[in-house]
C-alpha cells in the first residue's frame, strides 16, 4: 500500500513517540545497574568481615566443638533445594533463558531429586516447562532496599524445609555481570556446611597482630556468623542477577534504540521523496497548462 504524506507523518510521530520511551527505560536500566553494582561492592567489605569472624570461631579446639554442633552432612539420599534468580519483567533478551537452561543442566547432574524456588514469574514460566518440580515463587525486588525482606523469606523458606528433611543441600543460581552489557550464569552450593569450608575459613590470616577470641558461647556466635554468610551470599547473588537483568534490557533498549534511527531515518527519506514528487507533479501541471495556454493564444 501506497503511504501518504498524512499516514507518514503518524508514522513519524509515533516512532518518535517510541523512541522516547526507550531513552526513558535506558536511563532507568543504567541507573539500576549502578545502584546494584555499588551494593555489591559494598557487600564485600562486609562479607570479608564475616569470613574473618567465622575464621576466629573456627580456629583451635573450641572451635572445633562448635563446628561439630552446627555443620550440617548431606543423607545418603536426599532432596536438592535450589533457588533460581530470573525476573518478572521482560525486555531482557535470553536472561531467563541463560540462568533457567544453567539450572537445568547443573541440577540434572546431581544426585537427589530437586526442589526449586525461582526469582520472577519468567523464570518460574520457564522451569516449570522444564518439568522441574517448583517449591515456590517469589517476586524480583525492585531496589536495593527491598532485597533484604526478599532474603528473610528465602531463608526461613530453606530453614522451614531442612527442619523437616525435606532438602539437605541448597543451591544458588543466577546470572553474575561481565564487562560492558554482558552476564555469565553461575552456582554456589551453600549449603551443606563441609569440613573443607569450615577448614578454609579457619586458615584465613587475620589482619591484625593479635587475634581476637570469642567471648560467652563460641557455638552461638558461630551460628549467628553462619547466618549473615547464608544472608550475605544470598544479596550477593540476587544484586548480581538484578545488575544482569538491567544489563540485559539496557543493551536491548539500545538495539531498539538503534533499530528506530534507521526507521524514522528511512520514513523521512520516503517523505521527502514524496513531497518532492508532489513538487514535481504540482510543477508539471502548471508548465503543461502554461504551454496549453501558449499554444491556445497561437491559434489563428
Amino acid at each position: 500500500m501506497t503511504d501518504t504524506t498524512a499516514s507518514l507523518r503518524r508514522k513519524i510521530t509515533s516512532a518518535v513517540d517510541l523512541q522516547s520511551v526507550v531513552r526513558t527505560m535506558k536511563a532507568m536500566a543504567a541507573s539500576s545497574i549502578t545502584q546494584y553494582e555499588q551494593s555489591v561492592r559494598a557487600l564485600g567489605d562486609y562479607n570479608r568481615t564475616v569470613e574473618s569472624g567465622l575464621g576466629v570461631c573456627l580456629r583451635g579446639t573450641a572451635g572445633a566443638t562448635a563446628w561439630m554442633s552446627v555443620a550440617t552432612r548431606p543423607a545418603a539420599a536426599h532432596r536438592i533445594g535450589a533457588v533460581v534468580f530470573g525476573s518478572d519483567q521482560g525486555l531482557v533478551g535470553q536472561f531467563n533463558d541463560v540462568v533457567a537452561d544453567y539450572a537445568i543442566n547443573t541440577l540434572s547432574t546431581l544426585p537427589g531429586e530437586p526442589m526449586v524456588w525461582a526469582v520472577g514469574e519468567r523464570a518460574h514460566v520457564r522451569l516449570a516447562d522444564a518439568g522441574l518440580p517448583l517449591a515456590g515463587l517469589f517476586n524480583v525486588p525492585n531496589s536495593v532496599k527491598a532485597i533484604a525482606p526478599l532474603i528473610g523469606q528465602i531463608l526461613l523458606e530453606s530453614e522451614k524445609h531442612q527442619s523437616q528433611g525435606k532438602a539437605v543441600e541448597l543451591h544458588l543460581f543466577h546470572n553474575r555481570p561481565t564487562t560492558g552489557a554482558a552476564y555469565v550464569p553461575v552456582s554456589q552450593r551453600l549449603l551443606p556446611l563441609d569440613e573443607s569450608w569450615g577448614r578454609k575459613l579457619a586458615e584465613l590470616p587475620w589482619p591484625g597482630a593479635n587475634l581476637p577470641e570469642v567471648l560467652g558461647d563460641g557455638t552461638a556466635t558461630l551460628r549467628v556468623l553462619i547466618r549473615e554468610y547464608l544472608f550475605v551470599s544470598l544479596f550477593r547473588a540476587c544484586a548480581e542477577s538484578l545488575a544482569s537483568e538491567n544489563a540485559s534490557r539496557l543493551a536491548a533498549m539500545q538495539r531498539a534504540d538503534k533499530n528506530i534511527e534507521e526507521l524514522l531515518a528511512t520514513l523521512s527519506d520516503s517523505s521527502h521523496r514524496l513531497r518532492q514528487s508532489s513538487i514535481d507533479e504540482e510543477l508539471f501541471d502548471v508548465v503543461s497548462g502554461f504551454e496549453a495556454l501558449i499554444a491556445k493564444q497561437r491559434q489563428p
